[in-house]
């Protein structure tokens, strides 16, 4: 009787570990809903109002796909007179100003998305 009990705990923990493994396959492929989210809704593109005065690069930690990638556009796009390019690939996002906004303010967004800002920098 033990060893029958013992033989479905080990074939239960076999099962949870296929599923975990072929789950974050996919995770770190993009593939499918990461974080959360379907990674199938693009944002709506947005232009500036005026010419661009100022470009920040700003390095994020955490992205996995592209429902990261547009969320962190989303919110970025927010942010009255910014626009943003974000690349999974290169862990950044490049945003456009047409007016003065505090970097402070970019590296709040993208934290409260529970992304890390390693870095922000004019270019």
């Amino acid at each position: 009787m033990e060893n029958l009990s013992t033989i479905i705990m080990a074939l239960i923990l076999v099962v949870i570990v296929v599923l975990a493994v072929r789950s974050s396959r996919k995770h770190l492929k993009g593939e499918g809903g990461c974080c959360g989210g379907s990674g199938g809704s693009e944002p709506v593109p947005k232009k500036l109002e005026g010419p661009a005065i100022k470009k920040l690069e700003i390095g994020i930690e955490g992205m996995h796909c592209d429902n990261c990638k547009n969320s962190i556009e989303r919110k970025i796009n927010e942010i009255e007179g910014a626009v943003a390019k974000v690349n999974v690939r290169n862990n950044n996002a490049i945003v456009s100003m047409d007016r003065e906004i505090a970097d402070e303010k970019f590296v709040k967004a993208i934290e409260k998305l529970d992304f890390k800002v390693t870095e922000v920098k004019t270019i």
